[in-house]
């Protein structure tokens, strides 16, 4: 009946208000990313790390061994989230390494609608937790703009940090677009426990709320990027079960590999690249600490799989297990190899492309895994977890950057239980098939904005087909030159030559180093017989196909880290140019990039502050966490000025007197000696009288923290610079505080600076 509207309520005829609800009989869609890990790590795959809730979904439903993704954290992310391809979405690498062309600004287009906007629009509920990762640095500041935030791309919770990576135990997390720190109090913390509690949560709630809307759960926690870190109970899970070496560890892997069918009985287990060491030939020394951080990570993944077991569970216990599409994405890349050849102790050291004395690294075993450090694993255990594959994360050209185990179970549909499958697939098919599974179209318009079309296939067939030819017939691949190209069959690739643990390297497009090779994976799972020679007419056909491939996704031009960056390739800068800014206690969690940068700098910072007491307390300013950074603070009212430098070396600079009670000035001056990186002088002054100083020779080039510790005014949130407790507010009256740059960066300092930011990038994504 049609609505009839009179003078008064009981003359009148309604109509029911429509209410939003998803497709009738819609499935629930939990979507769970990895961070940073090899084919060869899940046990479900033949890795040596247990994961039963891997197990389950594969189990339940199937699994996929021809699964890729880019080879980079944030281009994979943007990729899965729109359907498209990488460059596409202007996300050819990660976002702190952005560049004014369209392939790499960072920025996703509207027309390029995420399925997380597309489900919300056809009545789902969506949220994301953990890790972001998608949205432009420059974007990250409190004033934002913020639609491209989770919350502006289709999420309509979210809790997570929207960086690269932070730490398991202060991370730098936000609730929707709000900073929190919901670890503070709890000596038992541990950021993946949280992020799976507070999606077990959300579910439940949503569903409780109204039992007829479907929900698209994103589950992306962070781990296990580095900082490698775990609760304090399961530090010793894994202990003397990696003593054997990363050479036997990968023949190890291999082995269950092919006994477990994950990979083709004829598949070789490629040779270990020459830049990696032999386990014998390794320092018997420095065994020990590789061993033990190999151990913290296995025992990492293993929690982590608990974690995604916690939602699986939850899934269980309110009855929508049998109707949940759960796609486990075992890693957004290969394992990493960035940790160097020894391993590393402080992320921020290597970060800075400063790479740590193994000796300082055995000297500080005991904190692997803790609060006090931001491990990583040596080089040799990233080759070994991507078995059978050549290389690791970073390098697109081949399998071991870009082969990640996935399992998909979905027990309402999936009759195949325990199947294997084969076809080729890449990242950017989850969206089309998420899509195919509801029933719902690609939607040519969202909110007034034409779309692009989804790059994708769905990868619905084959849940019921094991061995039907793949959909996917052509796939390009890029990341800092490394590319490749698959196309029916064949994949043609071409390493660049820059191994991913140097930082700082630069190599030549077309150079002697860059060499292209052809296989035919029909026959050759693992890439490890090149065909270029014997089919040069191939070769040269696929060459040409990823030019044209690269024309259409944007991905030229090719960039190596070490290419110059001109005024006209730069991404947005809001402080550009800007010497001086006024800061008050209204600034906390202020992201680094977003705060005048003292780096490289001589630079005086000066605070205004009125004392009540004879014995005032607490952090003045302070930038940065425990294994980098600075701050200013009072102690029994005495001002101390505190440098930390990558947490081996710390420089405390001390009044030795107590302020006055009333207003008082307190200023740092540094004098720097120029360049990049280099020492100085640090100057301490209480109302305009020098009270101490201490030379430094060498200081923080690059980046103070890439884990999310942040700038604050007042006190010291996520992990404290100093040698003082959590927070640490001050009880003084802080008026404000300045920071003034006194000199320019010379030409060769700024791009040594602009190469570092870039590769300081490569190292967290």
């Amino acid at each position: 009946m049609a609505q009839d509207i009179k003078r008064l309520f009981k003359d009148s005829t309604g109509e029911p208000l429509p209410i939003s609800s998803g497709p009738k009989d819609a499935p629930n869609v939990v979507v769970v990313l990895l961070d940073d890990v090899g084919f060869g790590s899940f046990g479900t795959f033949g890795g040596p790390v247990p994961t039963p809730t891997c197990d389950l979904i594969a189990e339940q439903g199937l699994r996929y061994n021809q699964f890729h993704t880019t080879a980079l954290c944030a281009p994979t992310r943007a990729a899965l989230l729109t359907g498209r391809n990488h460059h596409t979405v202007h996300m050819g690498c990660i976002t702190e390494a952005a560049s004014s062309f369209p392939g790499y600004d960072s920025v996703i287009p509207d027309e390029a609608a995420t399925i997380a906007e597309i489900l919300r629009t056809n009545g789902y509920a969506t949220g994301m937790f953990g890790k972001g990762h998608i949205t432009p640095v420059w974007e990250l500041g409190p004033s934002g703009p913020f639609d491209h935030w989770p919350t502006g791309l289709g999420f309509e919770r979210f809790y997570g940090f929207p960086g690269a990576e932070t730490s398991q135990f202060e991370p730098a997390l936000y609730d929707q677009t709000t900073p929190i720190q919901p670890y503070i109090g709890r000596d038992n913390y541990h950021l993946t426990e949280d992020l799976a509690e507070q999606a077990t949560k959300w579910i439940k709630q949503t569903k409780a709320h109204r039992p007829d809307r479907p929900f698209l759960c994103y589950f992306a926690p962070g781990a296990v990027h580095t900082p490698l870190q775990v609760p304090s109970e399961r530090l010793d899970d894994f202990k003397g079960k990696f003593d054997q070496g990363w050479d036997v560890l990968r023949e190890e892997i291999y082995e269950r590999q092919l006994a477990m069918g994950v990979i083709p009985k004829e598949t070789v287990n490629t040779p270990r690249p020459e830049q990696i060491p032999s386990w014998e030939e390794y320092p018997d020394r420095y065994k020990p600490v590789a061993s033990r951080l190999m151990e913290i990570f296995a025992s990492f993944l293993h929690h982590t799989d608990e974690q995604v077991g916690k939602i699986v569970t939850s899934l269980q216990e309110i009855g929508e297990w049998d109707n949940t599409l759960f796609i486990y994405i075992t890693g957004d890349n290969g394992a990493s190899a960035e940790g160097t050849i020894h391993g590393a102790w402080s992320a921020p050291s290597f970060q800075n492309g400063v790479h740590e004395d193994p000796e300082w690294l055995l000297e500080h075993m005991e904190d692997f895994g803790t609060a006090a450090s931001e491990c990583h694993y040596n080089v040799g255990w990233a080759w070994a977890q991507d078995s059978p594959f050549q290389w690791m994360k970073q390098v697109a050209s081949h399998f071991g950057g870009t082969r990640n185990g996935m399992a998909i179970s979905w027990p309402k549909r999936i009759k195949d239980q325990g199947g294997l499958r084969s076809q080729f697939h890449h990242v950017i098919d989850i969206a089309p098939t998420i899509l195919e599974a509801i029933g719902i179209e690609a939607p040519e318009e969202v909110d007034g904005v034409s779309q692009m079309p989804i790059e994708g296939t769905s990868m619905g067939y084959t849940f019921d087909s094991p061995q039907t030819e793949s959909t996917h017939k052509t796939q390009y691949f890029e990341i800092l030159g490394n590319r490749g190209i698959y196309h029916d069959g064949f994949m043609a690739s071409c390493f660049h030559g820059r191994v991913p643990w140097v930082r700082m390297a630069s190599v030549p497009f077309d150079g002697p180093q860059e060499k292209w090779e052809l296989y035919d994976i029909r026959t050759d799972f693992s890439q490890s017989n090149d065909l270029s020679e014997e089919l040069p007419e191939k070769l040269t056909e696929l060459q040409n196909l990823f030019d044209e491939e690269a024309k259409r996704n944007n991905v030229y031009p090719l960039r190596d880290p070490g290419s110059r960056l001109t005024e006209n390739t730069r991404p947005p800068d809001p402080l550009n140019g800007v010497k001086k800014a006024f800061y008050t206690t209204d600034h906390v969690r202020m992201p680094e990039f977003s705060v005048l940068n003292i780096k490289n700098h001589s630079f005086q910072i000066t605070a205004e502050l009125e004392t009540e007491t004879e014995s005032p307390e607490g952090v003045i300013v302070c930038q940065g966490g425990n294994l980098n950074g600075w701050s200013l603070y009072l102690d029994k009212g005495e001002p101390i000025w505190h440098y930390n430098l990558f947490g081996h070396e710390r420089t405390t600079v001390s009044a030795g007197e107590t302020l006055r009670q009333g207003r008082n000035k307190v200023t740092v001056f540094f004098d720097y000696e120029g360049g990049f990186g280099k020492g100085g002088t640090f100057y301490l002054l209480v109302n305009g009288q020098q009270v101490a100083h201490e030379r430094v020779e060498k200081t923080v080039p690059v980046v103070f923290s890439m884990s999310g510790e942040t700038f604050d005014v007042g006190v010291d949130t996520g992990a404290p610079v100093g040698l003082y407790p959590h927070l640490f507010p001050c009880t003084a009256n802080i008026h404000g505080v300045t920071i003034e740059l006194l000199d320019e960066l010379d030409e060769k300092t700024r791009q040594a600076v602009i190469k570092g930011e870039f590769q300081a990038g490569l190292a967290a994504q």
